[in-house]
């Protein structure tokens, strides 16, 4: 990094009179944690030394034997978190080797720059720019309980459609998948989402727009810039804790969960996808299919030929396989079509600038951890451009209306997390390509997911078994 960059930052936060400075990494699986000092305790030599910490308590990380880790504040990433009493600055890091100093093969953050070092080796091009669009609900209460005698889930917003009955309603509620671009008071979250869009700017975001979504009880997507792979996912980081806490600022939280509402829409995270080189776009070509290059048709055939891959790094919860399923908007059908929500690729076709062109991957979801699955898409969309790799031919029909015969040759999406380990375990080695991942970071990955959440999982009774069976 460069001596400027640090004095530059040093400087701001001395300007800003910051008081504090909060330290934040991310682990394998997408958790953003943090530890804070004092700002007067910050000098130039920790950006060289390092900041220790334990890599044993980190899910993914390190052995107890081998704890000891360093994380060194990136200069460029300084931004002021607006949710404090005292004036907080946050340097997100990179995680280091104490004895090597090497960088650390599996900190996500590490992969993202490998990521955006390999496109630019390829010669393909030398920028990818990803737009992703998180989905998330904000709810007036979210209970849980898991234990050997009972479990339960517990979910409430006043906008819900079950709400409707109670006494004292009002009747500004949502039907089931009703909920898409409805005013107030109806929209009961206008203001909550305002002030998430205005602490996005603060924080460094640049949002766009914010409204509603389909799903009726508190559904809601704010979308933001696109940036290059490293600063998305930095971004999209600091976008789920703004809505978080925004939220919990209004006393109501917000959730990514892909699937916590039973009979509605979930939440996706449809990634938007180019790659540049030399200040232009590849993308384009106007006698292509939807103004598509070949180069683009290329990466859409990667991304759909990796998919089942993919969606272990994309779509990494059993949760994840609630939502993609038939219906509810769920884009489940591997193959790709212009403006067709229905495929698991699409190509919006909103603007007629060349710059505009993209391509749209859909079936992702905001359980991602976005370094992973932005290296992952475009090391799937670098990898059927190298292999020329053809997609099935487009479908501009809706899908999910198809003959049963003609919808039985469209491939689909696995149905379950244990099945996208099992692909992704079996097609892996696209992702290797330049050292961007590494063979123990996927193996670390997989063996984490196998044991910690479909085993666990498996092991549970559902509640609706015993509607099902405790009379059998």
């Amino acid at each position: 990094m460069s001596t400027q960059a640090v004095s530059e930052a040093l400087a701001r936060i001395r300007e800003e009179n910051a008081d504090l400075v909060d330290v934040r990494f991310t682990d394998l699986f997408g958790m953003w944690h943090h530890f804070t000092i004092p700002a007067k305790n910050l000098h130039s030599e920790a950006f060289e030394d390092g900041l220790g910490f334990d890599g044993s308590s980190i899910r993914g990380f390190q052995a107890i034997n081998e704890s000891d880790m360093l994380l060194i504040p990136d200069p460029e990433s300084l931004f002021f978190d607006p949710f404090h009493e005292y004036k907080t600055a946050v340097l997100i890091c990179d995680i280091e080797d104490p004895i090597t100093r090497e960088r650390y093969s599996r900190d996500p953050r590490y992969v993202a720059k490998k990521a955006e070092q390999y496109l630019r080796s390829t010669g393909i091009g030398d920028t990818a720019f990803i737009g992703p669009e998180a989905e998330f609900f904000v709810f007036d209460e979210m209970r849980y309980a898991n234990s050997a005698q009972g479990a339960f889930f517990q979910i409430d917003s006043e906008e819900a459609h079950w709400n409707s009955g109670e006494e004292g309603s009002l009747g500004y509620t949502h039907r089931p998948k009703g909920g898409y671009f409805p005013c107030p008071p109806a929209d009961r979250l206008q203001d909550v989402r305002s002030d998430m869009m205005l602490n996005l700017e603060i924080v460094g975001c640049e949002p766009e727009i914010h409204h509603h979504e389909v799903g009726s009880p508190g559904q809601c997507e704010i979308d933001v810039r696109f940036q290059t792979l490293l600063r998305m996912a930095d971004n999209l980081q600091k976008f789920k804790y703004v809505v978080r806490a925004t939220a919990a600022e209004h006393g109501l939280t917000a959730t990514f969960m892909p699937k916590p509402v039973y009979g509605d829409n979930g939440s996706g995270m449809h990634v938007h996808f180019s790659v540049w080189k030399n200040g232009e776009t590849i993308m384009v070509d106007e006698t292509g299919y939807a103004g598509l290059s070949e180069a683009a048709r290329f990466m859409i055939g990667g991304i759909l030929h990796h998919a089942p891959a993919l969606l272990a790094i994309c779509a990494p919860t059993t949760n994840s396989y609630r939502r993609l399923v038939p219906g509810y908007e769920a884009p489940i059908n591997l193959i790709y079509s212009a403006r067709n929500r229905s495929a698991c690729v699409r190509i919006p076709m909103f603007s007629k600038s060349p710059k505009a062109k993209r391509i749209e991957f859909r079936a992702p979801d905001p359980t991602a951890n976005p370094y992973l699955a932005f290296s992952a898409i475009m090391m799937a969309a670098i990898d059927g451009i190298q292999n020329r790799i053809e997609p099935r031919k487009p479908i501009d029909k809706d899908l999910y209306e198809l003959p049963p015969l003609e919808k039985a040759d469209i491939p689909q999406t696995p149905g379950s997390l244990r099945a996208t380990l099992d692909a992704l375990e079996a097609d892996h080695l696209f992702l290797l390509k330049g050292d961007v991942f590494t063979e123990d970071l996927i193996k670390t990955y997989i063996a984490w997911k196998r044991e910690n959440e479909c085993d666990q999982i498996d092991l549970r009774p559902h509640p609706y078994e015993f509607y099902l069976y405790s009379d059998a």
